[in-house]
């Protein structure tokens, strides 16, 4: 592989206490329980309105999905202030950098939000692209995955997609590149196994497959 398709929540920035308090927090006036971030992996998919449907145990109703969304994001934006980098984030840019491969970093939060948040941990440096959503959230990223390849000029068969969800998975099948998935994000290691492409425990042991 020359190039890697890196994913930004749950992949290189680890933010599931984040993602999972604010998902309590929109769905705390339904009276439902507290979710662990086991109890929200059991539950988590893309679109993520289906895994709020799952939460709620029925189909959400006409302009449920746009409050609880933009109720979500208000406290996570709040609550990602505490959150970091993955352990081995800068260590595994820097080593794929140096082993002479190229990055980007393609991901579903929103663009305005995501470039300065990776500047800010000074790790911009590191990547050809960085792509957020320009518009709105919640769907699948496979159309997004087709624009990101094109404008980078890569090969596909050359790309790595690392990440934390299936739906990486399918982004990655949709342009006709490989993927790896890795455990520590949102997705329950049982659903990443069930695809029946690599599933490793840390970014660095992803590289393995570059």
């Amino acid at each position: 592989m020359k190039h890697i398709v890196w994913d930004w929540n749950g992949t290189l920035f680890h933010d599931i206490d984040a993602v999972v308090g604010a998902t309590n927090e929109v769905f705390r006036p339904y009276g439902l329980p507290a979710l662990t971030a086991e109890g929200f992996r059991e539950v988590y998919t893309r679109p993520i309105w289906r895994a709020y449907e799952r939460i709620l145990g029925r189909p959400l109703e006409e302009g449920e999905w746009e409050l609880l969304d933009a109720g979500f994001h208000d406290h996570y934006h709040r609550l990602m202030a505490d959150c970091d980098l993955a352990d081995d984030c800068r260590a595994t840019l820097a080593a794929w950098e140096g082993a002479g491969g190229s990055q980007s970093l393609l991901s579903m939060w929103m663009h305005d939000r995501l470039v300065p948040a990776v500047a800010e941990f000074g790790i911009d440096i590191h990547f050809s692209r960085v792509d957020g959503l320009r518009g709105p959230g919640g769907g699948h990223k496979a159309e997004h995955m087709v624009a990101h390849v094109q404008a980078l000029g890569v090969d596909p068969r050359e790309v790595l997609v690392i990440g934390d969800s299936v739906d990486d998975a399918h982004a990655a099948q949709h342009v006709g590149a490989r993927a790896v998935l890795y455990s520590g994000g949102m997705t329950h290691r049982r659903e990443l196994e069930a695809t029946g492409l690599p599933v490793v425990d840390t970014l660095t042991e992803a590289l393995e497959y570059a």
